[in-house]
C-alpha cells in the first residue's frame, strides 16, 4: 500500500487548467471505449446498473475474491464515523458502505468507550443516494433483512450525484465507492460534494484505478478483459455490462490526475492510498 499527499502550487494550477478542462471533456463523453453524446451516457450507464442490480454484490465478491469487503472497511476506517453525524454515501444504492458506517456508529464497544448517549445516536443520519431505483431497492431489501427497514438513521434517496438535493454545508462526511467513474461530469460531482460538506467535512472516494507495476499490469489486463466479462455472462447473464466495467476503469483518470481534480474542486489535504498495487485507490480530502 502506498499513501501519497498531493501538494500543488497555485501557479501550476492556473497554467494546467485549460488542458485539464479539455481532457476532462474527452473523458466525460466516453462510455467505456465508445465515444457517446453527453446526454446519452447517463441513460447507458443507467441501463448497465438496472441489468446488474440483483447480482451486483455477488459479482463484487467473485471479481475481487472478496477483497472489496476489506477495501470498504478501509474506506470507513478512514472516515471515522461518529454518533450524531450526518453522512452522505453517493452511488451507494445496495447499502454496502452505508451498513458499515451504521455498524461503526452503533458499535457496542465504541459506545461504551465514548459513553455515547441514546439521543446522540438518534440524531445520526446516513443518506444513501443513488440515481438508479433498482439499486436502491436492493439496498432497502437488504436493510429489511438486517432488521433495519424502519430505522430512521438510514435514509434512501434517489438522486443525481451531479445535482444533489441536499443543502449547502449540511454533511459531516461524503463517500462514493465504485461510482464516480460512471458519471458524465466528474467535476460536477466533486463540486457538489464540496458544496454539501460542512467545514471540516471529509471526502472519501474508493475507485478502481490504474496499476503501474509492468508485470502485474499485464496480468491484471488479462484478467480484466478475458475473465471478468466471462464471469459477468456466467453469473449475471450480462457480458456487455462487465465489458463496460473494465473499459470504464481504463478511461478513468490516473491517481495523480484525479487527486488534482479533487484539489481543483476546492478541497485541501488531498491524498490517496493505492491498494493491491493500484487496482483500487482511496482518495481522501477535507473541506476547510
Amino acid at each position: 500500500m502506498a499513501l501519497r499527499l498531493v501538494s500543488r502550487r497555485l501557479g501550476s494550477r492556473i497554467l494546467n487548467q485549460s488542458s485539464f478542462v479539455a481532457s476532462l471533456h474527452s473523458h466525460a463523453t466516453s462510455f467505456g471505449f465508445q465515444e457517446v453524446k453527453e446526454e446519452e451516457k447517463s441513460k447507458l450507464v443507467g441501463n448497465v446498473f438496472t441489468n446488474v442490480a440483483s447480482s451486483y454484490d455477488i459479482m463484487n465478491d467473485v471479481m475481487s475474491g472478496g477483497l472489496h469487503r476489506l477495501w470498504k472497511e478501509r474506506l470507513v476506517g478512514k472516515l471515522s464515523p461518529f454518533p450524531g453525524m450526518k453522512h452522505l454515501d453517493v452511488a451507494g444504492g445496495t447499502g454496502d458502505v452505508a451498513f458499515r458506517i451504521f455498524d461503526a456508529v452503533y458499535s457496542v464497544k465504541r459506545r461504551a468507550l465514548q459513553k455515547v448517549d441514546e439521543a446522540s445516536l438518534e440524531e445520526t443520519q446516513i443518506y444513501v443516494c443513488d440515481i438508479n431505483p433498482n439499486m436502491l431497492n436492493v439496498g432497502k431489501q437488504r436493510a429489511a433483512e438486517r432488521g433495519l427497514g424502519d430505522n430512521k438513521s438510514l435514509v434512501w434517496v434517489e438522486g443525481d450525484a451531479e445535482a444533489l438535493s441536499f443543502e449547502d454545508n449540511s454533511m459531516d462526511g461524503y463517500t462514493i465507492a465504485f461510482g464516480i467513474r460512471n458519471v458524465t461530469h466528474i467535476e460536477k460531482v466533486l463540486a457538489e460534494a464540496y458544496r454539501v460538506l460542512k467545514r471540516g467535512g471529509r471526502f472519501l472516494c474508493l475507485e478502481l484505478s490504474h496499476v503501474e507495476i509492468p508485470v502485474f499490469k499485464n496480468l491484471y489486463d488479462l484478467y480484466s478483459f478475458q475473465v471478468i466479462p466471462h464471469l459477468g455472462e456466467l453469473i449475471a447473464g450480462d457480458r456487455e455490462s462487465y465489458q463496460y466495467l473494465v473499459e470504464s476503469i481504463r478511461r478513468f483518470p490516473p491517481q495523480e490526475r484525479f487527486a488534482s481534480m479533487i484539489a481543483d474542486a476546492g478541497f485541501e489535504k488531498v491524498e490517496y492510498e493505492n491498494l493491491v498495487g493500484g487496482v483500487v485507490a482511496i482518495h481522501s480530502a477535507i473541506k476547510l
